[in-house]
């Protein structure tokens, strides 16, 4: 089974930073594989590991990105693919649209992504790319297993965990909540940087510029707005529920 999970390097949320005029500003100039695609580098890794086949990474980005495809390659992902090109001010749409040019005419068993972003919390890529690419989906995986040719997926829904048959050629988010990433060892770290690492321009896709205007842009970003204190009410139990009553009706309005 071959599976190519798409990978994303974010600053590192530990870090501090702060909000200045509109714009996210860190304080140290720190990057990270994304959390929820980790999981997905470890959820694939985990299946060949069982059923056999191989794991490859796709990174788009500028050439600070090898740092975290040697990560992925670290942890035990076989081959690297890395898109030239600089993504600031790309939405979910334009992301897709280069992906989907990359796999287009190559073959595969399984696309994995992970859920969404960590920095944007933007989490649409993965389903704009299965459109794309005409592929069945599953989003939000919080388990996986592999059975006669297909995935059996297990998602988080809003009502409870759902159990569901993927046919392959497929794709899968991945929530973070599926696994803990393995930590690389020395000898994966050793390996990482003997193993291959394809680099692939937009021309080489052949994509034009206007193929990769975005679709939503981002007019900045203020700090949550303080909760207002809550009101606590004192007396005897039967006037305390008289009043709590009286304010769901009359403010609340939810009875």
């Amino acid at each position: 089974m071959n599976i190519c999970v798409c990978i994303k390097q974010v600053p590192d949320i530990q870090a501090p930073f702060r909000i200045v005029d509109g714009r996210l500003q860190f304080d140290v100039e720190r990057h990270v594989l994304n959390a929820y695609d980790a999981s997905a580098v470890e959820g694939a890794l985990q299946l060949v590991e069982q059923h056999g086949g191989s794991v490859e990474v796709v990174a788009i980005g500028p050439a600070s990105v090898s740092e975290t495809i040697r990560k992925a390659l670290a942890m035990g992902a076989e081959r690297a693919y890395h898109i030239e090109a600089d993504p600031a001010g790309w939405d979910s749409a334009t992301i897709a649209t280069v992906l989907a040019a990359f796999f287009r005419d190559r073959s595969y068993d399984a696309i994995f992504t992970g859920k969404q972003a960590q920095d944007t919390d933007a989490g649409l890529t993965g389903t704009m790319l299965a459109e794309r690419l005409g592929l069945p989906y599953v989003s939000n995986a919080v388990g996986l297993a592999y059975e006669q040719g297909r995935l059996i997926v297990t998602r988080q829904g809003d009502a409870g965990r759902e159990l569901i048959e993927l046919t392959l050629p497929g794709l899968v988010t991945i929530s973070n909540d599926m696994n803990d990433p393995r930590i690389p060892s020395i000898r994966g770290i050793m390996q990482a940087r003997r193993k291959p690492v394809e680099r692939i321009t937009l021309s080489d896709l052949g994509l034009a510029p206007d193929q990769l205007q975005p679709q939503t842009r981002v007019t900045g970003y203020r700090p949550v707005p303080p909760r207002t204190p809550g009101r606590k009410l004192e007396g005897e139990p039967a006037e305390v529920v008289r009043e709590l009553v009286h304010l769901l009706r009359e403010e609340a309005r939810v009875l």
